[in-house]
């Protein structure tokens, strides 16, 4: 079994990797009287159902399933999850198990921050995106009408479990929407982890084994590493949002029903990468380079509704001074946060 550990002070925990882990959470529940798994309806009939009927065998164990998507991530599901734990009298002393992807990730994490003023959750992700990304950092929320992820809080999990095995039920979209997440590491820190995302990408796509594990791995390194120094991103966490700004933005003028999260940040990463070239952060070279990667995904890479996009990322909450916060490559594997108005994210964007 893969260990790694986040460094947080009192807040610090371990994120263990391993085909089979879902089996040995009972060994991790032992010093809690009470837990609520929290899961969406796919991951329900693929696997918490199993995992559910397992633990009550020896805890005193609730389930609550909530309609898989983006689209739940609201202030409804919240209520809603919270009002079930006060009618089943769950204690300050529970523990919350997140068992899903990053939008179940999210929710149950910011219903942990805020039950009984904060209460222990695991992280058990069972998307390739969740498992790279989402699940380390603390980071939990929800969406509102105005742009995604502007309510929530930083709330470190006790422990996050990543089971690799349940990925071989992941369709390829979604598979390969967590590889968007993927490369976005070789980007901003690690450009050797690029070079090897080029040579490995079929094989991850595949998930063969032995590639998968250094991915995983390699990924929640580089993000401990930057978690560790910048828990509440306010300086150097900020460059886990390239290609963000754009694909919020996507995600957003489109309802959440066109894009999956990570081909959203592909098509911002491309984008972004472009605005780079023309503010000459970058060379034509390693354009070509992001270019020739982002071309190997069956997702469009064009964008339209240019002023409606514009107006999303107008709303987004790393914006200051009424500028658009836009993390752009300036080298091979490194990143850095460009402050644009408008009138320039428009002009960059449009040709």
């Amino acid at each position: 079994m893969e260990r790694l550990q986040i460094n947080l002070g009192k807040e610090s925990y371990t994120i263990n990797i391993e085909d089979g882990l879902r089996y040995r959470l009972k060994d991790t529940l032992k010093s809690t009287p009470e837990g609520l798994i929290i899961t969406d309806e796919h991951v329900d009939e693929l696997y918490a159902k199993e995992m559910y009927t397992e633990l009550s065998r020896n805890f005193k164990i609730f389930k609550y399933v909530i309609s898989a998507g983006e689209t739940s991530k609201n202030l409804e599901t919240v209520t809603n999850i919270l009002n079930y734990m006060l009618d089943h009298n769950l204690s300050r002393n529970c523990t919350v198990i997140a068992f899903g992807g990053g939008v179940v990730g999210d929710i149950a994490g910011f219903c942990s921050s805020i039950y009984m003023r904060g209460v222990d959750y695991i992280q058990v992700p069972t998307t390739l995106l969740a498992q790279v990304d989402s699940s380390v950092g603390g980071k939990t929320g929800i969406n509102m009408p105005q742009g995604k992820n502007l309510v929530g809080s930083f709330y470190q999990p006790k422990e996050v479990v990543i089971d690799t095995g349940v990925l071989n039920s992941l369709p390829e979209k979604e598979v390969m929407s967590g590889i968007g997440e993927v490369i976005k590491y070789g980007f901003i820190e690690d450009y050797d982890f690029f070079l090897y995302l080029k040579e490995n990408l079929k094989a991850l796509i595949q998930l063969d084994t032995k590639v998968l594990k250094y991915t995983i791995k390699k990924c929640c390194e580089i993000k401990g590493r930057i978690v560790s120094k910048d828990e509440k991103e306010k300086g150097l966490r900020k460059i886990l949002n390239f290609g963000h700004t754009i694909g919020h933005a996507l995600e957003v003028t489109t309802k959440y029903k066109t894009y999956t999260h990570g081909e959203a940040v592909l098509i911002g990463m491309y984008h972004e990468a472009k605005m780079a070239l023309r503010l000459s952060l970058i060379d034509e070279e390693y354009f070509m380079e992001i270019a020739d990667l982002m071309k190997g995904f069956n997702t469009s890479l064009e964008v339209t509704e240019l002023e409606d996009l514009i107006g999303a990322m107008k709303g987004d909450k790393k914006n200051r001074d009424n500028r658009i916060s836009f993390i752009l490559p300036n080298g091979r594997g490194s990143v850095e946060e460009i402050l644009l108005s408008s009138k320039e994210a428009r002009e960059l964007l449009s040709y």
